[in-house]
């Protein structure tokens, strides 16, 4: 027996072998076997005769070119100018009007008319080894999954899965298939690497050393940067030396005073890499966060058109990517959209959007003049829609780990050192930032805190950046008190032992500094302390400054609190002579603080001290009363 099997070309997946499909034919016990859809095409009035299309009791009613199985000699009936699109038509219509015994099977995903790009009545089934689609309509196994009109990006999801392409066991079966190798290469590839800034953004001086630390050769990389935030102008000029610059085979930097709209500088930025013949386009936007150094190196090795590696916003779903989108152009969420995002599923995924950062490859450059400009959406989101309407694939991988992304919704760029209030949107990268390097040592039973006083316990905190930058953040707002007892700050008006200061609530860092005392110096004084549970609680948040011109001591005192932390922001001996602090009751004076380290010492009752002249330069501390 001959079969002739026809199926469209471009916009399905065939899921079975041949003696599956034989097998199927031949339980229909038909001489012919259609696909069936639920529109009539390509004459529609014909739907309203029933001698033409009688209703069926079960499935589609119309035919469709779709798919067609049939033995050979009926295929030779045909006129050979017929086409094979109005084939359906002529054979169902008017060829066999009164003889005819045909069957239909349903090939063509019936999309949802509130999103297009869902398939309601298909769904992948896993187990250990296997994936294959059911359809929940007719329970019936598909051989063919076919991708009518815009289903096709429901489609380029089955891809992904089916046939054969990844199970629960073995994960994506496939992923290595097309891959390269840059191990013994002679010459790296050619990189255009563009940097884009094109909101404020927290991070950016570390986003550029992350950047520099990419294992891969600077001379091979042509680099580009435009930012279009005049607070980040300073950063990038600072950063970029002759130093940096010299490692580059060329740079060029676009600043706020040139102009230059997103949509032109990342179209800029394709022209660029066409001139320079770069083999691959390297685009990153500045809230990226990439802590792998090998990711350039990944992503060329994956080997894909255009390839996004999957990052995610510390601790949140938001992601690069997209699996799905919504009939308005907009997001959707994929069935597999969570299970990708939490690494549950690892693979490299054909996806309808990307954006924060990508590689693609020069053969597709030549498709991308002007793709980012549009007049409805941003720009990534008119380069993916483009993409789509030209049927260039966009794959996300998550095979690596590569980094993360950041929160730039609420970030304001009204203060001296912005990052410092990204405590809340930003934790890991604040951390990274601004808590000590030894912070974790606090909570190794091994380590024996430091006294160097009965009772004063000494451990490390804060980077010296966090020391300079609350300091520069004080002095940017340079209302010091001036160590008067008359105090309008306070409930009552006085000060009975006035220090030269700045309160917290003052530079409106109140609500996050009592946030890191819960998170960081509560669980210290757990240890410190045990059986004592801290609420964390503080009124009086301030730093103090000492200064030979000003107020250079400070009188024997107790403080309103359970405990205090005493945390020093400057270095003994280079920023400032003399100073440190002295504990009476036991003739203990501690001077010579490290910076970024606190004290934490009873307030009330036993250590009654003193804070000691500094006789040059000026010395800066930080001084928390919890729960007083």
């Amino acid at each position: 027996m001959i079969m002739v099997l026809f199926f469209h070309s471009y916009d399905l997946i065939l899921l079975g072998d041949p003696q599956e499909f034989v097998k199927k034919f031949l339980e229909f016990e038909a001489n012919m076997v259609f696909s069936a859809e639920g529109f009539c095409w390509p004459d529609r009035w014909l739907k309203v005769s029933q001698d033409s299309y009688p209703d069926v009791p079960d499935g589609k009613r119309y035919l469709c070119s779709g798919g067609i199985v049939s033995h050979k000699h009926l295929f030779k009936r045909l006129g050979e100018n017929v086409t094979i699109s109005s084939f359906c038509l002529l054979f169902h219509t008017f060829t066999f009007p009164h003889r005819r015994k045909v069957y239909g099977f349903q090939t063509s995903l019936q999309h949802n008319p509130l999103n297009p790009y869902f398939a309601d009545e298909v769904e992948i089934k896993f187990d250990e080894k296997k994936a294959w689609l059911v359809n929940n309509e007719y329970n019936t196994q598909p051989l063919v999954a076919h991708g009518n009109g815009p289903s096709k990006l429901f489609l380029n999801y089955l891809g992904n899965y089916l046939p054969d392409k990844w199970n629960m066991e073995d994960g994506c079966t496939v992923c290595d298939k097309a891959t390269i190798s840059l191990d013994n290469v002679k010459e790296y590839p050619k990189i255009f690497m563009g940097f884009f800034i094109e909101k404020p953004t927290p991070f950016i001086p570390e986003f550029l050393r992350r950047m520099m630390l990419q294992n891969y050769p600077k001379k091979h990389i042509d680099l580009f940067i435009h930012n279009t935030v005049a607070y980040h102008k300073s950063q990038i000029t600072e950063w970029l030396t002759d130093e940096v610059r010299n490692q580059f085979n060329s740079v060029t930097v676009l600043q706020p005073e040139d102009n230059v709209q997103e949509d032109e500088a990342r179209n800029l930025a394709v022209e660029m890499c066409q001139t320079k013949k770069c083999d691959y386009l390297f685009s990153v936007d500045g809230s990226v966060v990439l802590t792998n150094k090998d990711t350039l190196k990944i992503l060329i090795e994956q080997n894909r058109p255009i390839l996004a590696p999957i990052m995610t916003k510390d601790g949140k779903m938001w992601s690069n990517f997209w699996g799905a989108i919504g009939s308005d152009g907009y997001y959707a969420r994929s069935r597999d959209y969570i299970a990708i995002v939490q690494n549950q599923r690892k693979g490299v995924w054909n996806v309808p959007h990307i954006s924060a950062t990508y590689l693609i490859q020069k053969q597709v450059l030549s498709e991308m003049k002007g793709i980012f400009t549009g007049d409805k959406f941003d720009p990534d989101m008119t380069m993916c829609k483009n993409l789509r309407e030209k049927g260039i694939f966009m794959y996300a991988t998550n095979l690596n780990e590569f980094g993360r992304l950041l929160e730039t919704d609420n970030y304001r760029t009204k203060m001296l050192h912005n990052d410092l209030w990204e405590i809340f949107d930003n934790k890991k990268d604040w951390e990274e930032k601004y808590i000590h390097e030894n912070y974790s040592q606090n909570f190794n039973l091994s380590v024996q805190f430091a006294q160097p006083c009965p009772d004063v316990f000494w451990f490390p905190i804060v980077t010296e950046t966090f020391a300079k930058h609350l300091v520069e953040e004080m002095e940017n707002f340079g209302d010091w008190s001036g160590g008067k007892h008359e105090d309008k700050r306070l409930s009552g008006g006085y000060e009975n032992v006035p220090t030269d200061d700045i309160h917290m609530n003052q530079i409106n860092f109140e609500r996050e500094w009592l946030h890191f005392l819960k998170q960081y110096i509560v669980p210290v004084n757990g240890r410190i302390f045990p059986g004592y549970h801290s609420e964390g609680r503080a009124i009086m948040n301030f730093v103090v400054k000492y200064d030979p011109n000003r107020q250079y001591y400070l009188r024997p005192h107790h403080d309103s609190s359970t405990y205090t932390i005493n945390m020093a922001l400057s270095r003994p001996g280079i920023d400032y002579g003399g100073g440190g602090c002295r504990f009476i009751r036991y003739n203990c004076q501690v001077t010579e603080t490290r910076i970024g380290w606190s004290f934490m010492h009873p307030g009330r009752l036993t250590h009654y001290h003193e804070g000691l002249p500094v006789t040059w330069g000026k010395r800066y501390i930080m001084v928390s009363f919890i729960d007083p």
